[in-house]
């Protein structure tokens, strides 16, 4: 598992810039005016020695009775459940504020690592006007100025030391883990009982009833399974301590353990952005990937009823082209069993091995068959490929000006590959390596 560090503070104080500068990216929205991140943002931040993932939340503001700033405390007290290192962000600009004062007393009560962070400081003379913020009775803070760099690397050495270790998961001896991801109430609880034929985990009309994942081992084929059920990802604007204990980094650690994921949908409410968060989330982790359509026996339904929804399905899942689609209705077991079959094949996929010389008379004809583009005045050149690693499939192709590789060249070469070696229900990784370069 991957430790996580929780970034808090008031609105507009400069946590999705700090989120931005850390990440080495700009992936959260940033606008200059408060309130714009309403919900968590998430991200797996590996440039630095120690990989963890990063938490940007909305403002932390005890004493706001407005029903935004209600969701973001709610959204910034559940990542602070979750987190390893507290980061808690103050404005140099506008100096202590009685909010400070009422979050400072309260993450003091939290027996985390905590780190005070004065953002804005951008030269010598903010870092004179900082002295107001010990009057929280604090013992250091670190100034920073997270839109242009200072100070940030010295922050993160401090994180990196407050790190806990990483946890390795357990050598699975050949067992394959299925994590059951989706929003609330898409009844995967209940497709896991189906799955199981016992009531394993209970299921509940009422969304948010799994508070926890849970994990089930069992045997299919006399291959071994564990299932993990999440205690899901809830819609935006919905997320409370009331309603969920556990946040969506509950739904990324059990992705993080998986090697298969089956993502629901509900049928009867059909496709929505959240459906797309839930796979996306699975996609950039390399996790091979089932979308499961639930409650098909809910929708009234004609002869094309399921070519329209699936058509829909591939348009909004464009990035998902390899997934398997799989129609199911966890309530009267129709097709559920087709489930374990396709994870047979798409866990095969996942840990499929293609030859150097086969991978390299696959490269060679896709070369002659389309050329690739002409970079800085000369053509590219490729040398070999070699696969470097499964779950997911990774290869490298060596050539003579490896950045010159467009995207839409390396997409030709992705289809390429799985029409010679199939891939379905996985992502694949290419790489572009310069020959001279140290493998």
């Amino acid at each position: 598992m991957l430790p996580v560090v929780a970034i808090v503070g008031r609105p507009n104080v400069g946590k999705s810039t700090l989120f931005n500068r850390i990440l080495g990216q700009r992936k959260a929205i940033v606008e200059d005016f408060p309130g714009v991140t309403r919900d968590r943002n998430y991200a797996e931040v590996r440039r630095y020695d120690v990989p963890f993932t990063l938490i940007d939340t909305g403002g932390f503001k005890p004493v706001s009775e407005e029903r935004l700033l209600a969701q973001m405390r709610e959204q910034s007290r559940l990542a602070v459940e979750e987190a390893d290192v507290i980061l808690f962000v103050m404005d140099a600009r506008e100096g202590v504020t009685p909010s400070d004062v009422e979050v400072v007393d309260l993450l003091r009560r939290v027996d985390k690592p905590l780190l005070f962070v004065v953002n804005k400081v951008d030269g010598e003379r903010q870092e004179a006007m900082t002295g107001e913020f010990y009057s929280l009775g604090i013992d250091s803070f670190f100034t920073v100025s997270a839109e242009h760099g200072r100070g940030v690397g010295d922050l993160m050495e401090t994180v990196l030391e407050l790190l806990p270790p990483l946890t390795k998961e357990r050598e699975d001896q050949g067992e394959t883990r299925l994590a059951v991801v989706g929003r609330p109430n898409v009844g995967k609880s209940s497709l896991i009982n189906r799955l199981l034929g016992f009531e394993r985990v209970v299921a509940n009309p009422a969304a948010g009833t799994t508070r926890d994942s849970i994990d089930s081992p069992f045997v299919y084929n006399r291959n071994r399974y564990v299932l993990i059920d999440t205690a899901g990802i809830r819609r935006k604007g919905k997320v409370s301590q009331k309603l969920e204990k556990y946040s969506v980094i509950q739904a990324l650690k059990a992705m993080e353990r998986a090697h298969v994921v089956l993502a629901v949908i509900d049928a009867e409410e059909g496709i929505t952005e959240q459906d797309l968060t839930v796979a996306g989330y699975a996609h950039e982790r390399g996790r091979a990937i089932i979308l499961v359509v639930n409650k098909w026996d809910l929708p009234e339904k004609d002869n094309a009823t399921m070519g329209r929804f699936l058509d829909k399905l591939r348009s909004t899942f464009k990035f998902l082209p390899y997934a398997p689609v799989l129609f199911v209705s966890a309530f009267t077991g129709q097709r559920v069993a087709k489930i374990m079959t396709t994870v047979e094949e798409v866990a095969t996929e996942y840990n499929r091995r293609v030859p150097t010389p086969a991978l390299n008379k696959m490269l060679a004809a896709a070369v002659e068959a389309h050329q690739p583009p002409i970079y800085q005045g000369k053509r590219l050149k490729f040398y070999y490929m070699t696969q470097t690693a499964v779950r997911p499939p990774t290869f490298v192709v060596f050539a003579n000006r490896s950045e010159g590789v467009h995207f839409s060249y390396q997409r030709y070469l992705g289809n390429k590959l799985r029409e010679a070696f199939g891939f379905e229900g996985t992502p694949i990784r290419l790489q572009f390596k310069d020959r001279t370069s140290k493998r």
